[in-house]
């Protein structure tokens, strides 16, 4: 996995830097799959859900909760990305 985006997250615990492997939307929101380690193919994923701000310079995102739309957004991503299989 090679030029994947590094971002800066600001979390609860400090920051936390993330590889965005792929992004999709779905129903008109925004999804990108993270991982803290682009050079291991065993390692944690996250699906992040891009919430709304009012603010045109800020995006805040949260992990999805609902279990269909977790599975409808890992469906995607498994047909984007032929080198992994993401299992819910």
């Amino acid at each position: 996995m090679e030029n994947n985006a590094k971002i800066v997250f600001e979390t609860e615990d400090g920051k936390e830097e993330l590889y965005v492997l792929e992004q999709t939307m779905l129903a008109g929101i925004n999804y990108i799959l993270v991982t803290d380690d682009v050079d291991s193919d065993e390692g944690d994923f996250l699906i992040l859900k891009e919430i709304k701000s009012s603010e045109e310079d800020f995006a805040s995102y949260e992990i999805p909760e609902d279990e269909n739309e977790i599975r409808s957004v890992v469906s995607i991503f498994n047909e984007l990305l032929e080198d992994i299989d993401l299992e819910v």
